[in-house]
This record gives C-alpha cells, sequence and structure tokens, in this order.
C-alpha cells in the first residue's frame, strides 16, 4: 500500500530535545524541593513522559508535597523555554526530510508528550513547525504515551488506514504508544537517524516495493 503520511514524536526524534528537558527538571526540582534525578534514572525512567507524569511519579515515592510539584512544574516549563531560545539552532537535514516528504505528497504531522508552548517554540526555532501539517500535544489528548490516543486522533482527522502511515519513534513509552496505533513503526535511537536517506530506505521496504 501507499504512504499517504508520517507521524513523528518530537523529542529525540525532530528535535534533540531529551537532554533540555532533563536538565530543565533537574534546576527546577534542585530549586524547590533539593535533589536531582541521576541521568541514568533519567533516561531509564522519566524520559519521553510528560512532566505531570514525572512528579506523580517522585510524589508516589514521598519525595514531593502537591504544592512543591506545581511550583516545580510551572519553574521547569520556565526553564525548558530559556533553555529552548538559547540552545535550538535550526535543523536542515530535518527541514530537508519534511520537504521531501511533502513534494512527493506525503503528511506530515507530530505527536508530543510535551505541552503545546514549548513543542511550538522547538519547532519553530528548528524550522520545521511550518512544514508540518498537524502538531498534537499533551493537552490534546485524555491519555499521553504510552497510550496510543494521540496517534489514532491524527488518523481519524485525516481518515486514514494504519496501513498507509508510518510513525518515528525513539523512547520505549513512544514505541509502545507508536506499535499500539496498529501504523508502521520506524524506530530510532537519536535524531541523527533520523534522515531523508534512512526515512526513504524504510519507506521503500515497507510501502513502495513490497506494501505491508
Amino acid at each position: 500500500m501507499n504512504l499517504r503520511l508520517v507521524i513523528f514524536d518530537m523529542d529525540g526524534v525532530l528535535v534533540d530535545a531529551c537532554e533540555w528537558h532533563r536538565v530543565a527538571l533537574n534546576e527546577a526540582l534542585n530549586e524547590i524541593a533539593g535533589f536531582t534525578i541521576s541521568r541514568e534514572e533519567h533516561y531509564s525512567t522519566f524520559n519521553g513522559i510528560p512532566t505531570k507524569v514525572k512528579l506523580g511519579i517522585l510524589r508516589e515515592r514521598g519525595l514531593l508535597s502537591r504544592e512543591q510539584s506545581a511550583q516545580i512544574y510551572e519553574l521547569k516549563q520556565s526553564k525548558t523555554v530559556e533553555i529552548i531560545e538559547i540552545t535550538a539552532e535550526e535543523q536542515q537535514e530535518k527541514i530537508e526530510l519534511l520537504s521531501w516528504l511533502k513534494k512527493n505528497s506525503i503528511t506530515v504531522a507530530c505527536f508530543t508528550n510535551s505541552i503545546r508552548e514549548t513543542a511550538t517554540l522547538m519547532l519553530q526555532k528548528t524550522g520545521v513547525y511550518e512544514l508540518l501539517d498537524m502538531l498534537v500535544t499533551n493537552q490534546d489528548v485524555k491519555k499521553a504515551k504510552p497510550d496510543p490516543e494521540g496517534y489514532l486522533k491524527i488518523l481519524e482527522h485525516y481518515k486514514l488506514s494504519a496501513n498507509d502511515v508510518m510513525i518515528i519513534e525513539d523512547s520505549p513509552k513512544g514505541l509502545a504508544s507508536a506499535r499500539a496505533s496498529g501504523c508502521s513503526v520506524m524506530q530510532v535511537q537519536n535524531p541523527d537517524q533520523v534522515t531523508k536517506e534512512r526515512v526513504e530506505d524504510y519507506i521503500n521496504e515497507n510501502f513502495n516495493s513490497n506494501g505491508r
């Protein structure tokens, strides 16, 4: 079958923002609660899930009060914006990839567990926001990843079958969400693997040549 839609995760796929989120959260945690999360634990347990879920886990462990959680959430978001403004740069390789997909009449969308404000800023700063046909954030769904709601929402919007859609994901929770949608899933380790050449090879192997 022919590919009609590609849905990208954002952090770790379109944008190398996982470390931005880790640093921003740790700075907020340290200021409000006096502790931080190790790099190892962040990537094994907290990577790819919304900040509110991360804080909920810390509350369940007895490390935070609800009042502290609310303060840390707001501080983390403001710190994330500061880091994006300083760090984010235009990603020509991603611009080339999305432009190539659109020239081939393939719709491009993004589903992220980030909130809309920071997601939009990241995508704008890296130069890909204007190329997206649709952006779904954790504020647009009732259940964030690993639930597939966001991916299914995009399929429903475009009235497409999962057979005509591929998703590019990196984190365990993101991959679980993508696979639960029934779409073809291209797994990557980091944004460096999300190139026009690799995506084109995946499409040729899974859609254009042999179908699904």
